[in-house]
């Protein structure tokens, strides 16, 4: 199985072409992806935090991109590698990988991406309870009013 699902901000304006074929001109746009990469307990905080992945979206994805994606822009981007290779104009045989883009949909909404990012985060994750509500065990204490019997459970 070769399926990729990643999530990150465009690191520049995608790069739209339009190719030539049986049946008439297909968008063919490339662009890269900064994900964050997790960092271990015991890594350095100059290390670097992102990598940079290759991807290209054919057909309507390549229109999408051209017209709705921008640097910047955080989506999510489902796909799959693709390896390559060819001989660059030095001899030089050129290996690549890429993400052959399958799905592409946006991560956040607009007034999240204009106010710097993750400030609106708390509209994409399911609302948790306040630190102070939490019992000392990790789960939410039941709240006052609620009685045993009403509960679904034993």
């Amino acid at each position: 199985m070769n399926k990729v699902i990643l999530m990150g901000r465009l690191t520049r304006e995608p790069d739209v072409r339009y190719s030539q074929g049986a049946d008439g001109s297909m968008a063919v746009a490339r662009y890269t992806l900064a994900v964050d990469r997790r960092r271990g307990r015991n890594s350095d905080n100059n290390e670097q935090t992102a990598d940079f992945i290759s991807c290209v979206a054919f057909g309507r994805s390549g229109e999408f991109a051209e017209k709705y994606l921008h640097q910047g822009t955080k989506i999510v981007v489902t796909g799959r590698i693709q390896t390559g290779s060819y001989t660059n104009k030095d001899g030089q045989r050129v290996y690549t990988t890429d993400v052959v883009v399958e799905e592409q949909e946006f991560a956040e909404s607009k007034s999240a991406a204009s106010n710097g990012g993750d400030s609106n985060y708390a509209a994409y994750t399911p609302s948790r309870p306040e630190p102070s509500q939490a019992a000392g065990d990790g789960f939410m204490a039941i709240p006052d009013g609620v009685d045993d019997e009403g509960l679904p459970f034993n």
